[in-house]
């Protein structure tokens, strides 16, 4: 009977695998691909059950029957595109359950030929054959994906990490061929953060579940390299500046404690783009020396200490964020930073400020207010980082980038 079954299956294979192909488009977002990988889906499933229906009819020994050919291209395509192994192995369970349901149908069909108890049985046969062959398959499926995946990783992420660092290293490129080089826009503002975890901690899988906590703080897929097989390099890249949010990172980091994190300030284009992992890359330098560092730290909060021993370049940068529209050579500036270098030596005292300075004490407040409404901040809050930037600023007044 089940032979019989089966056969009629076969008859109408061509329109049952329509019908089960589509189902899959309906149900499982993974399988709504174009229409080149939609024929290989197309041909791994009609050469499922063409296996199924051959075991069927010629009794074929389970042992004897190897994943179809189409069946483990289309799993290595699944790896290949990073769609889910769960999404596979979902269709082939839905796909037994329709098979049997075929099966079942055809049995009823016949119901008024056979004995029940006869019928029973050939579906309890039916079932638990069908049911040892996705079982089989999907065993074999499981190791295809998987070495595929470890294979694409690997060689995928190797071609990443070398266009990357010829973008990092590269001198004079332009924009435009440095983004055509990694294929990513680099006219937009760049957050770049450094994770690591110690030598003596197993890395696998820990720092693709940092990708996944920088995807979910910062609302998009990072681009990201390994830049040694227990440290990640990773961008946050978008048309406004990003701002990771440091608690938000700490708890996503929470249930990872063996990792450490490191965040540059966002920049913009290219010169943001490298920048940025500069200064993560120093905020690392620094956080490898304390005993006791944070999960996450950024390098304006370790700014001041790194800049000791930082190129031109990043003082620069870090310059500018701390004086926005207070750097340049006109008479102006260099008067509202003189005042705001004496107000802060003073202490905050607009009096005493003003008796240095040999001006009224209402031109030093007003002076100061027009700084903090550059700045955005009280000077006071930020007295430290101000004042090592005025001080930097003077250095570096009449100097190249």
């Amino acid at each position: 009977m089940v032979v019989d079954v089966a056969r009629a299956i076969l008859d109408d294979l061509p329109a049952l695998t329509t019908e089960m192909t589509d189902w899959f488009i309906e149900v499982i977002p993974e399988f709504r691909h174009d229409e080149v990988v939609r024929r290989l889906m197309v041909s791994s499933t009609a050469a499922n059950l063409n296996a199924i229906v051959d075991m069927l009819v010629h009794d074929i020994p389970l042992e004897q029957i190897a994943v179809p050919a189409a069946a483990a291209e289309y799993a290595r395509l699944f790896a290949q595109h990073d769609l889910s192994l769960e999404a596979l192995l979902r269709a082939y369970r839905l796909g037994e359950h329709r098979f049997v349901t075929w099966g079942v149908s055809a049995l009823d069909a016949r119901a008024h030929e056979v004995d029940t108890r006869l019928a029973l049985a050939a579906v309890t046969h039916l079932t638990r054959r069908v049911n040892r062959y996705i079982d089989h398959v999907i065993e074999g499926l499981i190791t295809i994906y998987e070495a595929e995946r470890r294979e694409w990783d690997g060689r995928a992420g190797a071609d990443r990490a070398i266009q990357i660092r010829t973008l990092l290293n590269a001198e004079g490129v332009s924009q435009e061929s440095a983004q055509k080089l990694v294929d990513v826009p680099l006219d937009g503002h760049h957050q770049a953060a450094i994770a690591w975890v110690p030598a003596d901690e197993p890395p696998t899988g820990t720092l693709k579940a940092v990708t996944r906590v920088l995807a979910d703080v910062a609302g998009r897929a990072p681009l990201t390299m390994m830049a040694d097989d227990r440290t990640l390099w990773a961008w946050v890249s978008g048309p406004t500046p990003p701002q990771l949010d440091v608690t938000a990172l700490r708890e996503g980091l929470g249930s990872l404690p063996e990792v450490t994190m490191t965040l540059g300030a966002p920049g913009r284009g290219l010169d943001g783009f490298r920048g940025s992992l500069r200064e993560a890359q120093r905020a690392r330098a620094i956080v490898g020396r304390m005993q006791h560092p944070s999960p996450v730290t950024r390098f304006d909060d370790v700014a001041v200490t790194a800049l000791l021993t930082s190129d031109l370049t990043d003082l620069h940068r870090w310059v500018e964020r701390k004086l926005p529209g207070l750097l340049g050579d006109d008479a102006s500036l260099a008067q509202l930073r003189e005042t705001v270098r004496v107000y802060l030596a003073c202490n905050g005292s607009y009096t005493q400020a003003a008796l240095q300075l040999h001006m009224h004490k209402n031109t030093v407040r007003y002076r100061v207010r027009k700084v903090e409404e550059l700045t955005g901040r009280s000077l006071l809050e930020d007295r430290l980082d101000v004042e090592v930037a005025l001080r930097a600023s003077e250095q570096l007044r009449n100097r190249t980038r």
